[in-house]
């Protein structure tokens, strides 16, 4: 592997954790929501990573294969006067678990900066390296 390979490679996993923050995101900001654009309750959702080669060099990166859906039923909570109640007065929310939620933000911004990290240190090393040739 070479040393500019790495750059490939830490990038892929930035963007994959990109993707990853942006999701996360979305299941924090529905995670009362009532009822999606389809009449029913949002479902949260989870990013599937798969490795992915990076060029002739063998080296493999990371990279989103699909966004899939939670479907374990959301909460129901018995509030009859709500507009979105059904016939026995149960509304159903999101079954996003808020706690779940932040603890894959808190992962997924971590390597994100780990990634970045590596980046950095590898221009540092490319960078003295040349600085040795002069």
């Amino acid at each position: 592997m070479s040393m500019f390979s790495i750059f490939s490679v830490s990038g892929s996993a930035i963007s994959a954790q990109s993707q990853r923050l942006n999701v996360v995101a979305s299941n924090l900001a529905n995670v009362d929501a009532v009822a999606g654009p389809d009449g029913q309750a949002y479902k949260a959702r989870q990013v599937v990573f798969q490795t992915a080669p990076m060029g002739a060099d063998s080296s493999a990166g990371v990279r989103v294969s699909a966004i899939s859906e939670n479907n374990t039923p959301g909460r129901r909570i018995h509030d009859p006067s709500h507009p979105s109640a059904d016939a026995q007065g149960y509304v159903t929310h999101s079954n996003v678990n808020a706690v779940d939620e932040m603890v894959n933000m808190i992962s997924a911004s971590r390597s994100y900066q780990n990634n970045v990290e590596v980046m950095n240190t590898a221009k540092s090393l490319l960078l003295k390296t040349l600085q040795m040739g002069q």
